[in-house]
């Protein structure tokens, strides 16, 4: 790991976070918001990815140090996140981003990945005044997260798989399709790979083919959005 973990305010309390940076020392600011599983290596490796091309990259820890190591412990931290205390963590860190001398210019974006995919798309209606730019991979919003995409302004990238069972394409392209009728920039991608193709920890998952194509395009378009 090449970060190191920070503090931020967030609200009247303070929240976590993992940060890294980039070889100039000077970027646009990226929030890497985790999996269900957490803050883990995989998450911090892949903000030390994002410094690496140039970004000021913070992974919020959600789960305030708790870690899944089985799908029944993540589910449980999922159902378990509170919605307020995100929010004002997911704001809080955009917040910090665009504090810091390092991120120029102040402009901040955010990715996340099945669960973190939801709570990017979250954070920039949420919070549309923070988020510049959304890249979400194969995360689709629940009845827990409060959304109201007329407030959307950041433009949104989407990577889904084909034979994610969890996220028919249908219900991907309903999303962008409301999305893009906000008005805002959609893109959207299907690859021929199931959940989770990203995370190269995950050997039964992993596609790296449909990785290194969605990084190319990811990598694009947040350059691009946020310069």
């Amino acid at each position: 790991m090449n970060g190191t973990m920070v503090e931020f305010q967030a609200n009247d309390g303070m929240a976590a976070g993992y940060l890294s940076l980039p070889p100039s020392g000077r970027g646009p600011g990226l929030l890497v918001l985790q999996e269900w599983w957490g803050l883990v290596d995989h998450i911090k490796a892949l903000a030390d990815r994002f410094a690496a091309a140039g970004f000021v990259a913070l992974a919020p820890d959600l789960y305030r140090g708790e870690q899944a190591t089985t799908p029944d412990d993540a589910q449980r931290l999922l159902m378990a996140l509170d919605m307020p205390q995100t929010a004002h963590a997911l704001r809080g860190g955009a917040e910090y981003l665009r504090a810091r001398e390092a991120v120029a210019p102040k402009k901040v974006g955010a990715i996340g990945f099945c669960m973190g995919g939801q709570l990017a798309l979250y954070s920039a209606t949420a919070h549309p005044d923070m988020i510049d730019a959304v890249v979400d991979f194969y995360g689709i919003f629940n009845p827990n997260v409060p959304v109201d995409l007329s407030a959307l302004r950041a433009p949104v990238q989407a990577h889904f798989g084909e034979h994610d069972r969890s996220i028919p394409r249908e219900r991907a392209e309903q999303l962008m399709a409301d999305i893009a009728a906000t008005g805002v920039r959609a893109e959207t991608y299907f690859y021929d790979a199931g959940h989770a193709f990203f995370n190269d920890t995950r050997a039964v998952v992993y596609h790296p083919d449909a990785a290194a194509l969605a990084w190319e395009r990811a990598r694009t378009f947040l350059r691009q959005s946020l310069a």
